[in-house]
């Protein structure tokens, strides 16, 4: 499989001393979440932004991406495909990071749907923890199996703050997965805060935009 690759944006200091990785949802590409770096550049002066295309085509838009394909037949299927995608985003957010001669400390992942789902399954595994991670309209997604709860747990090696965003009329994945999640992380000792944007959908609006530039900024160090 070839690597990932995708749109890129300079910090507006000019020297990054961060690197935010957007992730995006099924169906779309690495440009449909780039522009949201350029929102937060005020925020987040030093910061570098790269979002990368999934590395599959979409089963069910050809003209977009997958991180991992989606039948809904099989209720195991998320929690496959979070794995399976893993080692190359792992080693892409390492390239990045060498490439921008940053530690893993000034890595934040920022998601959207899928890509939510794989910002928290790759975030919580890496070696060095990331500065933070900001999921949109996503999940935590865990084995089905109770056999692969214990191992699950054994695998989390890092607990960066997390913010959730979910619109409460979401129809594609119901808020209460966010309840869910943050559930779920809390369990795992990882510090988390959502945000419930009212009306919205499956998307993100300008409130939750702004909170997640602002959680980024207070974890980056940008504001206190």
């Amino acid at each position: 499989m070839a690597d990932l690759d995708g749109p890129r944006l300079e910090p507006a200091s000019g020297t990054a001393k961060q690197l935010v990785v957007f992730l995006h949802g099924y169906g779309a590409d690495g440009n449909d979440l780039i522009e949201i770096g350029r929102a937060w550049q005020g925020l987040l002066p030093d910061a570098a932004f790269v979002s990368p295309h999934a590395p599959r085509p979409c089963g069910q838009s050809p003209m977009g991406r997958e991180w991992f394909p989606l039948t809904f037949r099989n209720p195991n299927e998320r929690w496959t495909g979070v794995n399976a995608a893993a080692p190359l985003l792992n080693d892409f957010l390492d390239t990045e990071l060498q490439r921008r001669n940053l530690p893993g400390s000034a890595l934040a992942l920022v998601g959207f749907s899928q890509g939510t789902m794989m910002s928290l399954h790759v975030g919580l595994r890496r070696a060095v923890q990331p500065a933070a991670i900001v999921g949109y309209s996503g999940m935590l997604v865990m084995p089905e199996d109770e056999a692969e709860i214990a191992q699950f747990e054994q695998e989390i090696r890092a607990r960066p703050p997390v913010l959730l965003v979910h619109g409460d009329s979401d129809d594609l994945i119901p808020v209460q997965a966010v309840f869910h999640a943050a559930q779920g992380l809390s369990a795992l000792e990882v510090p988390v805060e959502f945000h419930i944007s009212p009306g919205v959908g499956h998307g993100i609006d300008q409130e939750g935009l702004r909170h997640g530039g602002e959680f980024l900024a207070r974890r980056l160090g940008n504001r206190k």
